[in-house]
């Protein structure tokens, strides 16, 4: 006769009191040891190992015995134990030994007990009895060993499994002080480990197993406290690691202080790390830490509350995706899909820092439960926005791109009832596309493996959106971020092709900001021919910028001769400009002046003089935060320009002082590895340029110090004589290098600047270039910056 199940008494109420430091190895769920236990083997229980034989009623035999010692450990030896349902006791240990396997058999298992809540949840959610080990209401159960546990087919991945199937390799229910450590498990079923209402758990180097149609979710932490997953593999082809909260115990816990780190995680079809969807109780402080995913059919990063929960207090760092449909998917539904049709619940003060994510396509090549590629998604409902306190800092995702600029129009709709990221279809923005959000702050990298016409960014309806991000431009964008109905906006950084980024407003109001007032050296600017720099040690800096001698006027718009002056603005504002010149005649008074490529304005009222004194421009810009550019071209042939300031602060008056420290870092100044300091060639600025000879290898670092963390322009002002491109690695902190070109500029005298958008933190930078052909890298001038 089969072994009747024996149930603990639940355990009810609030968590053991256990420190939180703890946590690092937290928990009195240790297995026993063999100095202080006694074993049971459960061949001596009449057990045979072979494979074929059901060995279910001597395991229990070895665990009724092993559970009145108590803390005895339960032994297996090398062999496969076929087995019914196996039911666990308190204090004791299952210790699987190397080469032994506990098989699940083909028919037999227990019965799905009745639940008179099952209507809340699915049915693999809402029985318990039908699985290969189950444990109810007990306390101090432990698996550990090198062995493994496997359904071997045999696990039903059906939510309406047959009659004497079972479903989950492990399940536990109201269960304290518990471990699995060192074990594999195999084809678990519908659920390769099921803990509902636990606490104190320590999950510590499992590793589960992906068996295509022979397992579905992998690790379910359900209404579950003071858990540690760690060191771990955990593989599946639905989701992979799951925490939620469901009503099949008959009421709720709220899950938190759990800690999953330092683990590999791999959804074949759906989630890596996911929130729900059953959410009846509420989740706060959880930390994923160190993670990385392998593939994910849909969300890598995964949060949804659709039942009324209360998502907060989340954070995730340090988190690397690769095949992943959707990095990151964050959504308040309304299906109400527990007692009382509760309301939308809340998702609140999550934290994404450092995540990457790059080879983002589907996981597998069907692509049937996430399609291709599916933007990062955050919404809330028309009724609850989604936030406050929804950070991404240091995310840096690189798409698969490839849409054309009509998918830039689409509308998704709402789906408040069911939650697969693919429901949305293609969003209309690459990068993030959020609504019915408040309170988020995005600072990072959004890069594409192909050309992509969307903007990077779209935020619909919601307040307190505040973006400070370096984003690819599509050659066929018409804007790099959009916002509609926000109140209260914030834009800051560039584009990869060196300019601001363009926001396309409706129906937004930016974040009003302090007055702003910014100088720039004309020298440090990109000048093209025929504009050139010359020496006057009257000049701010000792040089300015004027058009090389016998060029005539050129009265008409588009001007060619640019100097073009980057920098950064903190704030939006409406910024007036002025330029520190010199036009002795009224034949030599004149400019072309442009901002990011806009509209050119001929000012042809610079105040005559032949000395160095400031004029203001006729025009005023309004400017977004974040990096912008002002172009300065030559419109009759004898004015100079010298330094540029501009200013949203209505008092402003520009001033004669010294450049301003650290926009401007000379080569000559910097750490340099095999280069030389050589003046041979003039035009440079400080006291020479750096050769980097002809090799592949040499470097000059800067130094490079920001007052405060954001997006920043890196300018290298060069010369390079020859035809030959002379490449350079160019890295931000030790970073991944960026390839900047530095083609022929026709003559080792002619300078100009090599832009790139960059990230840099507050206070100390380094940037390094370094060639990376043989024929060396060209003469290195300075480094100008701009921003943050």
């Amino acid at each position: 006769m089969r072994g009747a199940a024996t149930s603990g008494a639940a355990m009810r109420g609030a968590a053991w009191p256990l420190a939180l430091a703890l946590l690092a190895f937290p928990l009195t769920a240790t297995p026993a040891s063999a100095t202080t236990a006694a074993e049971f083997n459960v061949r001596d229980y009449g057990a045979t190992g072979n494979g074929s034989t059901n060995d279910d009623d001597a395991i229990d035999r070895a665990i009724n015995a092993a559970g009145a010692a108590p803390g005895g450990i339960v032994v297996f030896p090398s062999g496969n134990y076929r087995a019914r349902t196996i039911h666990l006791k308190s204090n004791v240990t299952i210790r699987l030994d190397s080469g032994a396997t506990v098989r699940a058999a083909s028919s037999g298992m227990d019965a799905p007990e009745p639940n008179a809540f099952d209507d809340y949840q699915d049915f693999g959610h809402s029985h318990f009895n039908n699985s290969l080990f189950v444990g109810r209401g007990v306390s101090n159960v432990h698996f550990a060993g090198a062995g493994s546990i496997d359904g071997d087919g045999n696990l039903s991945t059906s939510n309406s499994p047959p009659s004497g199937a079972g479903n989950k390799a492990i399940a536990l229910t109201e269960c304290a002080n518990v471990s699995i450590t060192g074990i594999t498990i195999r084809r678990g079923g519908h659920f390769m480990a099921l803990l509902n209402g636990c606490h104190d758990v320590l999950i510590d180097n499992l590793k589960t197993v992906y068996a295509e149609n022979g397992v579905r979710d992998g690790i379910n932490l359900i209404n579950s406290w003071n858990v540690v997953l760690q060191n771990s593999r955990i593989e599946a082809g639905d989701d992979a690691v799951a925490l939620k909260s469901d009503f099949a115990l008959g009421h709720t816990y709220t899950s938190q202080n759990v800690r999953v780190r330092d683990t590999t995680i791999y959804s074949h079809e759906n989630n890596a790390m996911q929130f729900g969807s059953e959410t009846c109780g509420d989740f706060r402080d959880i930390r994923f830490d160190n993670i990385t995913v392998l593939g994910a059919g849909k969300a890598g990063i995964g949060m949804v509350s659709m039942d009324g929960a209360i998502i907060e207090d989340v954070r995730y760092t340090n988190i690397s995706l690769t095949k992943t449909t959707t990095p990151i998917f964050m959504k308040i539904g309304e299906r109400k899909r527990c007692p009382g049709s509760p309301p939308a619940g809340r998702i609140r003060n999550i934290h994404l820092t450092n995540v990457t994510g790059h080879e983002l396509t589907a996981p597998e090549p069907s692509g049937t439960t996430g399609g291709p590629e599916l933007t990062s998604t955050i919404t809330g409902t028309p009724a609850v926005d989604i936030g406050p306190g929804i950070t991404l800092d240091g995310v840096r995702l690189t798409v698969p791109g490839g849409h054309p600029a009509s998918d830039a129009t689409r509308v998704p709709g709402e789906f408040l009832t069911s939650y697969p990221p693919r429901d949305y279809g293609t969003r209309p923005a690459f990068g993030i596309w959020a609504r019915h959000v408040q309170g988020l702050s995005v600072k990072g990298e959004m890069r594409l493996d192909q050309n992509d016409n969307r903007p990077a960014f779209i935020v619909d309806d919601g307040s307190g959106i505040s973006l400070d991000v370096v984003a690819q431009r599509g050659s066929g964008s018409a804007y790099d971020v959009g916002v509609s109905g926000i109140n209260g906006y914030s834009v800051t950084g560039v584009n990869t092709a060196g300019g601001a980024l363009r926001v396309r407003a409706t129906n937004s109001t930016p974040v009003p900001g302090n007055p702003v007032s910014l100088y720039g050296e004309a020298e440090a600017a990109t000048v093209t021919a025929p504009m050139q720099i010359q020496q006057d040690p009257a000049a701010s800096g000792g040089s300015y910028v004027t058009v090389a001698p016998g060029n005539n006027s050129q009265p008409a718009a588009p001007p060619t001769g640019h100097a073009t002056l980057g920098f950064a603005v903190p704030d939006p504002g409406s910024f007036k400009v002025w330029a520190r010149v010199i036009a002795p005649t009224t034949g030599d008074d004149s400019f072309w002046v442009r901002a990011d490529g806009g509209a050119w304005t001929n000012w042809n009222t610079v105040p005559l003089g032949a000395s160095w004194h400031w004029a203001q421009l006729p025009v005023t810009y309004d400017l977004n935060a974040g990096a912008h550019t002002v172009t300065f071209a030559y419109r009759e042939d004898g004015a100079r320009l010298d330094r540029v300031a501009i200013s949203s602060d209505p008092s402003f008056t520009p001033s004669d002082g010294p450049p301003p420290a650290g926009s401007r870092y000379e080569a000559e100044e910097a750490t340099i590895a095999q280069g030389v300091v050589e003046s041979n060639h003039a035009g440079f600025t400080g006291t020479g340029f750096v050769n980097g000879d002809n090799a592949a290898g040499p470097y000059v670092e800067w130094t490079v110090t920001a007052a405060q963390a954001g997006a920043a322009t890196l300018a290298f002002r060069h010369a390079n004589g020859t035809t030959v491109n002379r490449p350079m690695a160019v890295s931000v902190n030790g970073g991944a290098p960026v390839t900047v070109n530095f083609p022929g500029t026709g003559a080792w005298t002619t300078w100009t600047s090599a832009t790139l958008p960059a990230r840099l933190n507050a206070g100390a930078n380094t940037v390094r270039a370094t060639s990376t052909t043989a024929n060396g890298g060209p003469n290195l001038d300075h480094l100008a910056v701009t921003g943050p």
